[in-house]
């Protein structure tokens, strides 16, 4: 494939597949206030924050890390000042002692701390104030989890960058993600490009999904499932995605390695493909080129739908696994075209109403299309032009999605948001 194409892919790889510990907007939240905290050179007395609707609606349900299981925008603030170390971006909360676990239980009680609706209008926006008797600090990120755009002490500029919301937020062109591309770039791609980025999201992804399998964390859907489904793979599938959203979304202290700014999808794009490579027994390198076409299929799905909407990441992510499980199986650009239509044509529409415990078993649902995406193309049933919000071919069916999740959800959102703050 072309040379300019591919070292963009790989790219695209390296810039999504983060670590990250902990629901990514809390995080986001608390990377801001350790920002702000930081540029005030002391611990503040009382901080302002603004927020955009979306940021508290995935903030206010989910349980912050390192916070004894404490959830909310002033939880998340309280740890990012305690933290104290804006280079760790989204590992903010990543090491924290005991001492400073103590410390946050206690900076809640006693840090007044005002939360506003942003006014900004842009979708991801976070904007911190933190103040003393005689210095104030600001900081501002926007867009996504770590582009700080603005830093201030006593209104002096310490850092600042232009943005326009929705802007083309990476150096990458996302333009050229295709299907056609995508799988092309998963039978060639030299593993030393891609393998440190794969391999970590296989050791973390899985670490966390077999907490989640073992210990008490939220409804516990991952081990429902096997009580009551059993351990067949297509099971396991759904159960070990579910799990580590189980784990996460509960407070666990292990991290995930991301996708598009979300660890959920990150391990919804994941983990189905690994328990199914183990199922298959293919080598390594197989299920790194698999890995690649799930997560670059993801990748692709949210490109058009955005950051933060009221359309379920997981669903994305759901059908870029399907695609992963199909290539195990020897599918290319024909058959894992037919996959992500079968699975968007069966699952598509699901809302988001921020990140909680029920994660899980939309997670799980999203698993279930893809796989059931993945059975279809094998008995040569599929879904066809017409059929509701599905186009003659795939790119076709895709660009339909982001224009239902970007622009025709808009007003789901906002009532979402209502129901979530009234």
């Amino acid at each position: 494939m072309e040379q300019r194409i591919y070292e963009e892919y790989v790219k695209i790889l390296e810039e999504e597949l983060v670590m990250a510990m902990g629901c990514t907007e809390p995080i986001a939240v608390a990377y801001a206030a350790a920002v702000a905290a930081y540029a005030l050179g002391e611990r503040p007395e009382a901080v302002e924050i603004s927020v955009s609707a979306n940021i508290i609606k995935n903030v206010k349900s989910v349980v912050v890390p390192c916070t004894g299981g404490m959830r909310g925008i002033k939880a998340a603030v309280c740890a990012g000042i305690i933290s104290a170390d804006p280079r760790k971006e989204l590992e903010i909360l990543a090491g924290l002692s005991e001492a400073q676990k103590n410390e946050v239980g206690q900076l809640m009680q006693i840090l007044p701390v005002q939360v506003k609706e942003s006014d900004s209008g842009y979708i991801f926006d976070i904007q911190v104030r933190a103040d003393t008797r005689d210095h104030s600090a600001y900081a501002q990120i926007a867009g996504f989890h770590t582009n700080v755009v603005c830093v201030k002490k006593d209104g002096v500029i310490l850092r600042k960058k232009e943005y326009v919301d929705q802007q083309q937020i990476y150096a990458t062109d996302r333009n050229t993600l295709n299907v056609r591309n995508i799988v092309r770039f998963a039978d060639c791609v030299r593993m030393k490009d891609v393998s440190d980025v794969l391999e970590r999201q296989i050791a973390c992804n899985m670490t966390i999904a077999k907490e989640g399998m073992t210990g008490k964390w939220g409804a516990g859907i991952g081990q429902l499932l096997i009580r009551s489904y059993g351990e067949g793979v297509h099971n396991r599938a759904k159960a070990m995605a579910a799990a580590g959203s189980d784990a996460r979304m509960n407070g666990c202290e292990l991290p995930v390695v991301i996708n598009s700014g979300s660890g959920n999808q990150g391990m919804t794009a994941s983990l189905p493909v690994i328990i199914y490579a183990e199922e298959l027994g293919v080598s390594k390198e197989e299920l790194l080129r698999a890995l690649t076409v799930s997560n670059l299929v993801t990748i692709h799905l949210k490109t058009g739908i955005g950051r933060l909407s009221a359309y379920c990441g997981a669903i994305s992510a759901g059908c870029g696994a399907g695609a992963g499980v199909c290539y195990l199986y020897g599918g290319r650009e024909y058959e894992i075209s037919h996959v992500i239509v079968n699975a968007i044509a069966i699952n598509s529409g699901v809302i988001c109403d921020g990140a909680k415990s029920s994660c899980a078993a939309k997670i799980a649902s999203a698993v279930e299309a893809g796989l059931l995406g993945v059975q279809m193309q094998k008995n040569g049933r599929q879904f066809y032009d017409g059929d509701g919000i599905v186009k003659k071919g795939v790119e076709n069916t895709i660009k339909n999605i982001g224009e239902l999740a970007k622009q025709g959800m808009r007003e789901t959102d906002k009532t979402i948001i209502r129901m979530m703050t009234q």
